[in-house]
């Protein structure tokens, strides 16, 4: 399980490691089969981590894709991993075949209310559209992506562009330095921020009919506009990021393992593996090992009851084991 989820190693791969290196012939099928029964064994836990995550009222989410193999046909399918996740929080993977709204529908249930931080993807819109409880805060990351790559067409004024989007960035570099709490960040973020983004926006509506619509800064300028409700909401929520970077980071692993193993074997093994990188992901975050978490309460859980199983969440073994995980750093 650490090898696939957590090192990106192909279960081919690994049973020709073990064949080749130590003499010990383990079919694929077996370790998928040992695969499928820890992402059973973990459900309790990642039901628990989901729970928790919904609990509050801030979320980031980001998806990505995966290909995964239809039965009896030999063809891959696009499917899709969705990620959750909070600051501080764990990360959730949330698997569909599809990219769309009702897979927002499905996890987060008709009675979430919150802030959603998300990219311009018009899934999310249509989510709030019908969610009214629900906030859209737009990734500055993604803005700014579309000024970089336009760069080499308009210098001017990508670089003037670019250069007051690394101003708000520089907000935010100073307020991690400080470490400074929620009143803090929106106290710093309206006296320093706001008036940034005013310049932004007088600059994007004045050159915005300069460019055709199809151009790579006409177009980058439309996204930022259309985008700007909730592109400017940070800086008066003090829970808010600057972009959705927390979600994007948390799906690196599958972007890797992608590269590696390609396509699922089926579109069974997507929910499986949302589970197990839902845990990895999050024990990662924690600073936890993922080969010791899992020994240890993979042994644990068959004892577990629904009254206790969050103390096996990665947030509690964190705390249960953090003596022993600052000795071993």
């Amino acid at each position: 399980v650490v090898s696939k989820y957590a090192d990106a190693m192909p279960l081919y791969r690994l049973e020709q490691i073990f064949k080749q290196r130590h003499g010990v012939e383990i079919s694929r099928q077996t370790m998928v089969r040992w695969v499928e029964r820890a992402a059973y064994a973990l459900q309790p836990i990642y039901k628990q981590m989901r729970a928790e995550l919904l609990a509050g009222d801030h979320l980031q989410v980001d998806e990505t894709p995966i290909r995964y193999l239809e039965p009896g046909a030999g063809k891959a399918l696009q499917g899709y991993f969705w990620t959750y996740t909070a600051a501080g929080g764990d990360v959730i993977f949330d698997w569909h075949p599809s990219r769309a709204t009702a897979c927002l529908d499905a996890f987060l249930g008709p009675t979430w209310r919150g802030t959603l931080q998300c990219d311009g993807y018009s899934a999310y819109a249509a989510y709030a559209r019908a969610n009214p409880h629900v906030t859209l805060a737009g990734c500055w990351a993604h803005g700014r992506r579309g000024i970089f790559e336009a760069r080499d067409q308009a210098p001017v004024v990508a670089g003037w562009l670019l250069r007051q989007i690394a101003h708000l960035y520089l907000v935010e570099r100073r307020l991690r330095t400080a470490r400074a709490g929620p009143a803090r960040r929106e106290a710093l973020r309206c006296s320093q921020s706001i008036p940034i983004l005013r310049r932004i926006r007088r600059a994007l509506e004045r050159v915005r009919s300069r460019y055709l619509p199809a151009s790579a800064l006409g177009g980058a300028i439309t996204y930022i506009l259309n985008q700007w409700p909730a592109l400017e909401r940070f800086p008066t929520d003090g829970l808010l990021e600057v972009d959705n970077n927390n979600a994007e980071n948390a799906i690196r692993p599958v972007a890797v393992g992608r590269k590696n193993f390609l396509f699922f074997g089926a579109e069974d093994a997507g929910w499986r593996s949302a589970i197990l990188y839902s845990v990895i992901a999050s024990c990662r975050r924690r600073g936890i090992e993922p080969m010791a978490y899992l020994t240890d309460v993979l042994a644990r859980l068959p004892q577990a009851t629904n009254h206790n199983v969050h103390k096996l969440t990665p947030a509690n073994w964190a705390k249960e084991n953090r003596p022993h995980l600052q000795r071993a750093a």
